[in-house]
């Protein structure tokens, strides 16, 4: 209990806009074992190692973009992970998916906000598969100073209300409000492997803060 309590006043001294009876009890995403949870091809795009989700090989050219979703929708939270992205040719490329929901065509897609990871997008929001741009892009000389290629980087994406943010290893790269009352601000979270590279790409540690 005494672990928890330091956990959560951390969160809550990062946090600008969080009081201490604003936060719920946190959700482990991903068990570290299995898929349980969890939507997309696990056959083929998508597998499980040292306890995190990967997708992709090194070693083969990903023909179009994959997602790996929660079941279930989330809004108003603070979510936590790491990643690692590494490639070897080719648009290298992942992404932290929210306030999502899967399309049908293309099937494969999905349509929301996109805490982006890959060179020229790092740390930025992308809108995927809607307005197709990126809505913020953060500073490259921050990321410069923060990034760890081909490692371990923490990653934290906080949304409540209509505002969202993006940290990078514990350094705010995104602050922005929607105006467009016709997004919803409520969805699946989703980890994406982007076509066009050879690409591996994990994902462990995926912790939710929901907040009132």
């Amino acid at each position: 209990m005494r672990i928890l309590i330091i956990c959560l006043a951390i969160v809550l001294a990062q946090s600008p806009f969080l009081k201490a009876q604003d936060v719920k009890k946190k959700i482990k995403l991903f068990d570290g074992k299995t898929f349980s949870g969890w939507e997309g091809d696990t056959a083929k795009s998508w597998r499980i190692e040292n306890g995190a989700i990967v997708g992709g090989r090194l070693d083969y050219m990903v023909p179009h973009n994959e997602f790996i979703s929660t079941t279930t929708k989330y809004s108003n939270y603070i979510l936590k992970l790491k990643f690692k992205l590494t490639g070897t040719e080719g648009f290298v490329n992942g992404g932290v998916q929210f306030h999502s929901e899967r399309i049908s065509n293309p099937d494969f897609e999905m349509r929301g906000y996109q805490a982006d990871i890959g060179d020229g997008f790092w740390a930025s929001l992308y809108d995927e598969s809607r307005r197709d741009k990126l809505l913020v892009t953060a500073d490259p000389n921050l990321i410069k100073q923060l990034l760890k290629r081909g490692a371990w980087n923490d990653y934290e994406v906080r949304s409540s209300g209509r505002r969202i943010q993006i940290f990078l290893n514990g350094k705010q790269t995104v602050d922005y409000t929607e105006e467009d009352q016709s997004i919803p601000q409520s969805g699946l979270i989703a980890f994406q492997l982007h076509g066009g590279g050879k690409t591996e790409i994990s994902y462990k540690n995926m912790i939710l803060y929901p907040i009132k």
